[in-house]
C-alpha cells in the first residue's frame, strides 16, 4: 500500500483556571425555553490543560473517523476517498471499492463506522451523497468488507437510499450508528431549500428523518410506522433539519442538528415522534424572517433537550467513557464548525447542567471519536484537514 508520510506536529493548548468565560454572543431570536436547562447552561472553565497532537495532515475536508481495533484509523474525505491512517500518521492511498459520490457543495463521502462484529465480519459502513442523474442526489448508506491488507472494501452493498432525489446539494445529515441491539440508525437532512425542507414533515419521504434498519437494510418489525400505508416504514422519527451528530448515551439514541440562524438542537429521538422542523424552531431564517409558524412550541411536536442561539454548527458527537479525562465520563463531546473547537456538555437526569468550549484554536471540527486509551480524536474540515489526538497536558 502506498503510504504518504505524515508531518507530525504537537501543539500545547493550555486553558488556565482563571481564564475569562466564553462569550456566547447575542441571540437571533427572543424565543423563550420551555424549561431552564434547555438553553444557556452555566458556561464553565474546568481549567483542564489540553495537548493537541496532529496525527496526520493534508487531508481533503475529512468528515468521519472510525477507530480500527488492530490500530490506526479510517478517515473519509468529502471528495470521495476513504483512507487508512496509521497510529504513526502514515496516510494510505484511497481504498478501492468505495462507491461513487456526488461531490458538490455539502455532498460527498461522509460518515464511516465499523460493524459491531467487525472482528469477524470486517464490515465497514459508509454514508455518502449518491448521484442520481441530472444533477440530483440523495443520502445513501451501505457497507463493504475491509480486505485483510486494508487496501479495499469488497462487495459494497447499499442498504439505504433517501427518497425522492434532490436537486439541492445541501443538508445530507448522514451519521450512521449501531444501537447495540441489532439495528442501525442513519440520520438524514432535508436539503435546505424552501421547497424541499417541508418534506421533513412528510412521512412519505425520508427527508429530515432518523432511519432505523437492520445491518442488512431490512425494516425492523417494531419500527413505529410499520403497517402504516401512508408512511415509509424505515422512519424512526421525523421533523428534523440537518442531523450531523448521533451517539448512544445511557442506552438511548441522541442526535444533534443544525438550526438556521440560531436553533441548533440536541434531541433524544423517540419512535414515531415529530421534532418540529420546519414548523417550529428556536432560530430564524438567514434573511431574518421567522421559521414556519414563528413559534418554538406546538401541540404534537417535541421539544429539544437543549438548543443554541447563536449556533455552534454541530458535527459529530460522542458520549465519553474513557479514563484519560475521568472527570468527564458520561459527558457529551460535540464537534463545532462555527465558532469551532469542541463543545462539552455535562448532563444529569437527561438535562444539560454545564457547557464548556474546548480546543477552540482547532477551527472547524467536523467529527470526534474516542481512542481506546480515552484520548479524544477529531478531524478538522479544511483543504489541509487534520486528524488530531487530544490528551491532558503533562502536569495539567
Amino acid at each position: 500500500m502506498f503510504l504518504r508520510p505524515a508531518f507530525a506536529l504537537s501543539v500545547l493548548i493550555a486553558l488556565p483556571v482563571c481564564a475569562a468565560p466564553w462569550e456566547r454572543g447575542g441571540r437571533n431570536t427572543d424565543l423563550q425555553p420551555v424549561f431552564p436547562e434547555q438553553f444557556r447552561a452555566e458556561m464553565v472553565d474546568s481549567g483542564v490543560a489540553l495537548r493537541v497532537e496532529t496525527i496526520a495532515d493534508g487531508l481533503d475536508h475529512p468528515w468521519g473517523i472510525a477507530v480500527l481495533p488492530e490500530g490506526g484509523y479510517l478517515v473519509t474525505e468529502r471528495s470521495g476517498a476513504l483512507r487508512r491512517v496509521s497510529e504513526g500518521g502514515e496516510v494510505s492511498a484511497p481504498l478501492a471499492g468505495v462507491p461513487e459520490v456526488f461531490n458538490r457543495r455539502q455532498g460527498g463521502l461522509l460518515d464511516v463506522t465499523l460493524a459491531p462484529d467487525f472482528a469477524e465480519s470486517r464490515r465497514v459502513y459508509l454514508t455518502y451523497s449518491k448521484p442520481m442523474g441530472s444533477g440530483r442526489s440523495v443520502t445513501a448508506a451501505g457497507y463493504g468488507v475491509l480486505t485483510g491488507d486494508g487496501t479495499a472494501l469488497d462487495g459494497f452493498t447499499e442498504i439505504f437510499a433517501q427518497t425522492p432525489p434532490s436537486p439541492t446539494p445541501m443538508h445530507y445529515g448522514s451519521r450512521i450508528l449501531f444501537d447495540g441491539a441489532g439495528h442501525v440508525f442513519v440520520t438524514t437532512g432535508e436539503h435546505s431549500s424552501p421547497q424541499e425542507r417541508v418534506f421533513a414533515q412528510d412521512l412519505d419521504t425520508t427527508y429530515g428523518k432518523v432511519i432505523r434498519l437492520t445491518p442488512e437494510g431490512d425494516i425492523p418489525a417494531d419500527n413505529p410506522f410499520v403497517g402504516d400505508e401512508t408512511a415509509i416504514a424505515s422512519i424512526w422519527s421525523y421533523g428534523h433539519r440537518n442531523m450531523q451528530g448521533a451517539t448512544l448515551h445511557e442506552g438511548a439514541l441522541w442526535t444533534i442538528e443544525h438550526g438556521p440562524a440560531g436553533g441548533d438542537e440536541l434531541n433524544r429521538p423517540e419512535p414515531g415522534k415529530n421534532y418540529g422542523w420546519p414548523v417550529i424552531s428556536y432560530g430564524q431564517n438567514y434573511n431574518g424572517s421567522p421559521v414556519g409558524s414563528g413559534e418554538a412550541q406546538a401541540e404534537g411536536m417535541e421539544q429539544p433537550v437543549y438548543f443554541w442561539d447563536p449556533v455552534i454548527a454541530p458535527g459529530g458527537m460522542i458520549s465519553y467513557s474513557g479514563e484519560a479525562f475521568g472527570a468527564w465520563q458520561g459527558d457529551l463531546f460535540i464537534a463545532s464548525l462555527n465558532p469551532g473547537g469542541i463543545v462539552r456538555l455535562s448532563l444529569e437526569d437527561g438535562r444539560v447542567q454545564e457547557e464548556e468550549r474546548l480546543a477552540t484554536d482547532l477551527g472547524r471540527v467536523r467529527d470526534v471519536a474516542q481512542a481506546p486509551d480515552g484520548a479524544i480524536l477529531a478531524v478538522t474540515d479544511a483543504d489541509n484537514g487534520r486528524l488530531v489526538r487530544i490528551v491532558p497536558a503533562p502536569g495539567g
